[in-house]
């Protein structure tokens, strides 16, 4: 079989398993809010914000040196894992000490007991070596181990979580429990399979793989913040119940961004031949419609909020409806932006990247202590927003001052972002009016459906040339 016929079906497996693990979190989610009171799922949303953000410290990252050394150690590819390793354990032990050292200090920042402090740091070692095999997997085209390992991670973690809340007396605990050992035990025949021919390690590629790795870290931290941050100072400043509203509607306004993630893995590859070979016309046409049906999904994300909630958290949440607005109109703005980050990648120019995540992630915390105290934990949703949005815009003026302004129809693309932003706001008004956001989404609907049949052949040509 030749490698791009390897590449391919590797490619289309390791994205359908994304999709089955990331729907499996979502589908889950009803049941968890339900087995779990607002507080102990408030307590777990906090545990994940800080375990999110944590992985990024512990593990530096330092599969991401994983492209390079590819070709660079080429012939001890094996030691090299192995040393990544190492390092990985070394700073994990180093985090462990400082961790129960300053105890006090962290399970205050934290919110959490100890013994989840350093839960969250085997959670951090597991998820590194996790990702290490992974990659090695996709670089040799050996999806079946790897949609394998994916699944057997998320069906494990769900079974045994499940059955520990269920059994547990603390079902937090339970919960934890089942999110970590899980991972914990996949991990150690992981590291067998990694460490069953030879043992030799290398510190001397240590500074390579930090070198490489090292400059993500501010670009990655200050995303995840961007994304974390909200629930983590909900918690602290209303209380673990507050953030429990807080993450169901979060996480149901959030589901569209499944659909970009898979959108633009297929969308990225076709935009970069565009521009290597100077058709911006086509790119600006396709734009058009590229974010036009985005926009629309998320709209109808909006529309069914109250009936979104109640599948997955019950009538209890309710009254978190009006945080999914806004969070959809994040991520319609996490969409367009993520079109113009393909094109500074494309350019090969990507040190402002990490720059404007450190100002979104700024803006979003300063906004989040000067609001949450006084609007509550509906307020977070509006500042992430402004995160999104000044990522938007800040990524529209680096592709501006590239030349590559005639990329997309800009000007269709803000008008679009104005009359989104009206849409949202308007939308919250109609909660209170039932009959009347049914009879609006039954039309819009149909005006839709007519479209996509009207415009079918054009459609269906654009899916064909971006994704073969």
């Amino acid at each position: 079989m030749g490698n791009n016929t390897k590449a391919l079906k590797s490619g289309f497996w390791y994205i359908l398993s994304n999709l089955a693990v990331r729907g499996m979190a979502l589908i889950t989610t009803p049941i968890f809010s339900r087995l779990l009171t607002h507080e102990q799922y408030g307590q777990y949303s906090n545990f994940n914000s800080w375990t999110n953000i944590a992985v990024i410290l512990v593990t530096m990252r330092m599969e991401a040196s994983l492209i390079s050394a590819k070709f660079d150690f080429k012939d001890k590819l094996d030691q090299y894992n192995r040393s990544l390793i190492a390092l990985t354990t070394l700073m994990t032990v180093v985090w462990a000490l400082v961790l129960n050292v300053f105890s006090g200090f962290f399970t205050e920042q934290l919110q959490v007991g100890i013994l989840y402090a350093n839960l969250i740091l085997l959670y951090c070692f597991a998820h590194g070596i996790v990702n290490l095999f992974q990659i090695n997997e996709r670089f040799h085209y050996r999806y079946k181990r790897s949609v394998l390992v994916s699944v057997v991670i998320a069906v494990s973690s769900t079974v045994v979580s499940i059955l520990l809340v269920l059994t547990m007396q603390d079902k937090f605990a339970g919960r934890v429990f089942g999110h970590v050992i899980p991972l914990a035990v996949i991990t150690c025949v992981l590291l067998y399979l990694f460490f069953k021919k030879s043992r030799s390690i290398d510190p001397s590629v240590w500074p390579y793989a930090l070198k490489i790795s090292l400059p993500y870290v501010p670009h990655l931290m200050s995303l995840q913040v961007l994304n974390s941050v909200d629930r983590i100072m909900i918690t602290r400043i209303c209380g673990a119940a507050d953030n429990a509203m807080y993450t169901i509607a979060y996480t149901c306004g959030h589901m569209v961004t499944l659909l970009m993630t898979s959108m633009n893995g297929a969308f990225a590859p076709w935009l970069a031949e565009q521009l290597h070979e100077g058709r911006t016309d086509e790119t600006r046409r396709v734009s058009r419609y590229y974010v036009l049906l985005f926009s629309v999904l998320a709209v109808f994300m909006m529309l069914l909020a109250p009936e979104i909630l109640l599948i997955m958290g019950g009538k209890s949440y309710l009254d978190a409806k009006y945080v999914m607005p806004p969070v959809a109109m994040g991520c319609v703005c996490q969409f367009i932006y993520t079109l113009y980050v393909n094109v500074e990648q494309f350019k090969k120019k990507t040190v402002w990247m990490a720059v404007v995540s450190c100002g979104a992630a700024l803006l979003n915390y300063g906004l989040n202590a000067l609001l949450i105290p006084r609007y509550g934990y509906i307020a977070a949703a509006y500042t992430t927003l402004a995160g999104y949005l000044f990522l938007l815009i800040a990524h529209f003026f680096i592709v501006y001052k590239l030349g590559e302004q005639h990329t997309f129809d800009n000007r269709f693309i803000v008008l679009l972002t104005c009359v989104m932003f009206l849409t949202t706001l308007g939308i919250n008004y109609l909660y209170d009016y039932s009959p009347l956001r049914y009879i609006i989404i039954g039309i819009a609907g149909v005006i839709l459906a007519i479209t996509l049949y009207w415009k079918r052949q054009f459609v269906w040509g654009i899916v064909k040339r971006i994704l073969h």
